[in-house]
């Protein structure tokens, strides 16, 4: 009869043990979840960084392509102004 519910004790305590580690120990849900977090974010962030590179791939080809690209970034980014052309600067009204 006590053979019975020593048995029955040591797999309480087994099972008690064994979710104290998965609650609360190394490894255990809680630092599951904040690794799948981490991931996730981590995720975003190359994906962010990915569509960045195919956007510079993208500059990179047309720079290398054709000389409008170059010509409109050296007017846009450097204020080029092509012989025989006028240049024109316009500033926004002060409303004081």
């Amino acid at each position: 009869m006590w053979q019975d519910k020593w048995v029955t004790v040591v797999l309480i305590v087994l099972l008690g043990l064994l979710q104290y580690r998965l609650w609360s120990g190394k490894n255990s849900l809680p630092d599951y979840l904040a690794l799948k977090q981490e991931v996730q974010q981590q995720s975003l962030q190359n994906d962010n960084l990915a569509q960045r590179n195919n956007l510079l791939k993208a500059d990179i080809s047309d720079l290398k392509i054709g000389l409008e690209s170059i010509e409109e970034r050296a007017r846009n980014e450097l204020g080029l102004i092509k012989q025989g052309e006028t240049f024109y600067r316009i500033l926004p009204a002060d409303n004081e």
